[in-house]
């Protein structure tokens, strides 16, 4: 037999598919609660590739207190890059919506669009991640975090007592990662 072939299907997974099978369990109330999240979730992932572009091109947005606005404009007005990666190993890295490094200043801001409430400890861990891979110590830093959601603005500086002890976690998490990979063949 000779199957038919979908090359623009590859890679890809369906709503209502096989890997994701919980769904004939639902009824018409689950289903439509569940699709609205998906929906919302793919809207989140096209507003934060929209932002980081005009944060690229340094095209600033209408001023309003509208979470999106003041994301994109304050991220241009402290010049940060979008969607910066940061790297500590293969078990332990993340990518920043908003980050910059001036004066001895870290700034990352992180845009939600969703109505969960965001956790700082995220950003926290991209501090870490900062330090260790470019190799500064949290006391000889400032830094400023900032999650944008719900038209407002979260502020936060973390101190050396908070991002030290998530640093050291990264380095003895990722350790016993890999010796546990040794031991599996990995």
């Amino acid at each position: 037999m000779n199957f038919n072939k979908y090359l623009n299907l590859e890679g890809q997974h369906a709503f209502l598919g096989a890997s994701k099978y919980h769904w004939i369990n639902y009824d018409e109330g689950k289903l439509i609660e569940a699709y609205s999240k998906f929906t919302a979730a793919q809207k989140g992932t096209e507003l934060h590739e929209f932002a980081a572009q005009c944060i690229r091109l340094g095209q600033k947005l209408p001023k309003s207190q509208k979470t999106l606005n003041m994301y994109v404009n304050d991220a241009i007005g402290f010049k940060m890059t979008p969607e910066q990666p940061l790297y500590y190993s293969k078990n332990c890295f993340g990518t920043a919506d908003a980050i910059s490094f001036r004066n001895k200043m870290l700034r990352i801001h992180d845009f939600k669009s969703g109505v969960i409430p965001a956790h700082m400890e995220q950003l926290e861990i991209y501090a870490a991640l900062f330090c260790l891979e470019y190799r500064v110590r949290p006391s000889d830093i400032g830094i400023e975090l900032r999650i944008y959601q719900s038209d407002e603005i979260l502020h936060h500086k973390p101190t050396v007592e908070d991002i030290v002890p998530i640093m050291d976690k990264i380095i003895t998490f990722d350790k016993i990662i890999n010796k546990i990979k040794e031991q599996e063949g990995y």
